[in-house]
């Protein structure tokens, strides 16, 4: 099964993309060279029901000590007030600095418990173990961590890399429709940055199946552990890429009660309006434009805002975005499928004209 080597120095891990691997994760800890040890499992209130026993059995017959965390499913537990809880949590159950933490869970999961990782005794080791599309083929991989502020998302967190990532694709099938079909916003940015071909494969597969092969997983995961090898803390503008659909996306998905928007459906709406900053600022063509719309579109993924989000209202939460940096506007376009860079020349009329364009039907 594929194996995809994240290439960090001392940071480095591998992630492990194998049907039925989180019942064998024992194995996997033992092959990455984790001992047996004291293991906080930190999950929500519906994937731990679903996945939990599996791999709590795992870890305990091969000698782990296991204390299982949970948090409400959805955005709103990416808040330091959960952090502070699952952190209490873990003291109370004796956990300390030779102690593990295991993420068992989708993208917010995976934020929260690798940001406690990153503060818990001033740092503990940690596992991703993600549950969804967009976990999988994205946010486990790469090291960011962090809780949302009423401000904007991702606003407080640290870089913190996990010692291993097990993807077990047949996770998946426990995913509600909306959940399952979100998740490939993800996807369809990785092939719009870096792999144009990418394209066409998502557009042939099947969103109503959920044996979601595990070569298009590690396929996304590789394209972001090249970037992340390239520029591990952001600070070349190589990393950047990734934030494609990201700086408009995340302002919509900040202007709704979190969880109104899942990230994917907010990721779809921004793609729709960095594709068409990319027509004025990149030379785009529209055909081009029209080619990755079509992916999304194939998903059932939103492209067209609701009224009920203000435009002003997006602009407001775009101005607290990591992405802007002494104000300057850095975006992300595309100058061609699989080949994006970024720009300073983005004003912000351009962002609220491409705002109010995705209020039209495409």
């Amino acid at each position: 099964m594929p194996t995809v080597h994240v290439d960090l120095a001392e940071r480095s891990y591998d992630v492990i993309v194998e049907p039925g691997v989180l019942g064998r994760a024992a194995e996997a800890f033992a092959a990455a060279g984790i001992a047996p040890c004291r293991v906080a499992v930190v999950s929500d209130e519906t994937v731990a029901p679903l996945h939990g026993k599996t791999l709590i059995s795992s870890l305990d017959t091969a000698g782990f000590h296991c204390s299982l965390h949970t948090v409400p499913a959805g955005e709103a537990s990416k808040s330091m007030a959960h952090a502070e809880t699952v952190c209490r949590e873990m003291v109370r159950a004796g956990h300390d600095r030779k102690s593990l933490v295991v993420a068992l869970g989708g993208g917010v999961v995976g934020d929260l418990a690798g940001f406690v990782a990153a503060i818990f005794y001033r740092g503990l080791p940690f596992v991703q173990i993600p549950t969804t599309i967009v976990s999988q083929v994205d946010s486990s991989v790469g090291g960011k961590t962090g809780v949302n502020v009423v401000e904007g998302k991702n606003l407080l967190g640290a870089f913190h890399q996990p010692k291993l990532v097990l993807v077990d694709p047949e996770t998946l099938r426990t995913l509600p429709d909306r959940e399952f079909h979100e998740g490939f916003a993800e996807a369809i940015k990785h092939a719009a940055i870096r792999d144009a071909e990418m394209l066409d494969e998502l557009a042939a597969l099947d969103p109503s199946n959920r044996d979601v092969p595990a070569a298009l997983i590690a396929r996304n995961i590789a394209i972001k552990a090249r970037v992340v090898e390239a520029d591990e803390h952001e600070t070349l503008g190589i990393r950047a890429l990734l934030n494609f659909g990201h700086t408009i996306g995340h302002g919509i998905e900040a202007s709704v009660p979190y969880g109104q928007l899942l990230h994917g459906e907010a990721i779809s709406l921004g793609m729709r309006a960095a594709l068409r900053i990319s027509e004025k600022h990149a030379a785009l063509s529209p055909s081009a434009s029209a080619r990755i719309i079509a992916v999304l579109q194939r998903f059932g993924l939103p492209l067209v805002l609701p009224e009920t989000i203000a435009t002003d209202t997006v602009m407001a939460k775009l101005a607290t975005d990591k992405k802007f940096k002494a104000g300057e506007i850095r975006f992300v376009v595309l100058d061609a499928p699989g080949s994006a860079k970024v720009v300073r020349g983005v004003t912000h009329d351009d962002l609220r004209e491409a705002i109010e364009s995705l209020r039209k039907a495409v």
